[in-house]
């Protein structure tokens, strides 16, 4: 209805006394030109600001490492520390074992037969994978005739292999005992160096019988040497938990002094090849048979399994 619809827009209009009203305050407001205060900050609480106060003003802040807060400059701890001592017991341990085996064989020597320095580096290349006994067989033939380097070096292949063809590559030991002469003649005038780094760059020559040269001929080891039984008896005794011969001399390093390197490989041939054989190891006459953990088992331990045949 026409009538309706003019009462309703009047009802909405405002009259002409609110409009001005209305139209002096929005006036008002926007000249002043300044937005609506904020309200003031609500004071911390005093929880808080004893907790605030309680860090001094130069204390650094905290930061995470890992998922956890700690002092600036600090790393959070990597992992448990290993037991303080146990190194300590291990080498007591291991001294206990050597002082036995040292009172069981008193007479533990090099065995290899040899009258100076270059005799025992010949016969030392000559027992590699022979027995002692095997050598000893051959040398005082081979030193009657070639006493020295000059000698040696002057030698012909096929001469020496007729004087050492009772052991094992007795071609390549020939050829490798010829050479090294040769360049101890040309290198240091025939002498046996006496260190690792010269004696491992003679033909033959490697860090086993490097040691062997400088510990027994001169008295100053720079390692332990590892045969096949010190390897065998280290690996029963708990010395080590490798097979590798590196890695048991550095484990055997590691537990025993400098000063007695040398006579510590002689004392562990002497055991293993008198009571910890091999094949049978006579537990029963052992004198560490209470502190080593291999004891009455020990044959099937520090051995290289059978090879499997087709």
């Amino acid at each position: 209805m026409p009538g309706a619809s003019s009462a309703s827009r009047a009802a909405r209009a405002p009259t002409s006394a609110e409009g001005a009203r209305q139209s002096r305050t929005e006036g008002k407001t926007a000249g002043s030109g300044h937005a609506k205060k904020a309200p003031a900050p609500v004071a911390p609480s005093a929880r808080a600001k004893k907790t605030q106060r309680s860090r001094p003003a130069n204390a650094p802040k905290s930061k995470t490492v890992s998922g956890r807060a700690t002092p600036q400059g600090k790393a959070a701890p990597q992992g448990k520390a290993a037991p303080q001592g146990k190194a300590a017991q291990n080498k007591d341990r291991a001294a206990a074992i050597y002082a036995r085996l040292r009172a069981a064989h008193p007479d533990a020597h090099c065995e290899l037969d040899h009258k100076s320095p270059f005799q025992l580096l010949v016969a030392t290349v000559l027992s590699a994978q022979t027995t002692d006994v095997q050598v000893n067989k051959i040398t005082p033939g081979l030193f009657a005739r070639y006493k020295t380097a000059h000698e040696l070096a002057q030698a012909d292949q096929e001469s020496i292999e007729n004087l050492l063809n009772r052991i094992g590559m007795f071609r390549q030991k020939a050829k490798n005992i010829i050479a090294l002469s040769k360049m101890l003649v040309e290198n240091h005038d025939g002498e046996v160096p006496r260190t690792l780094d010269e004696l491992v760059l003679l033909p033959g020559v490697g860090r086993k019988t490097a040691n062997v040269v400088l510990g027994v001929a001169f008295g100053a080891p720079e390692g332990v040497v590892v045969d096949t039984h010190v390897g065998r008896i280290s690996t029963r005794l708990g010395f080590t938990r490798s097979d590798k011969p590196p890695e048991i001399e550095q484990d055997l390093m590691a537990l025993f002094p400098p000063s007695e390197w040398d006579m510590l490989s002689h004392t562990l041939i002497f055991h293993g090849r008198r009571i910890c054989r091999a094949i049978r190891p006579a537990c029963s006459t052992c004198p560490v048979s209470d502190l080593c953990p291999s004891a009455f088992h020990a044959e099937h331990v520090g051995r290289k399994p059978p090879r499997a045949r087709g």
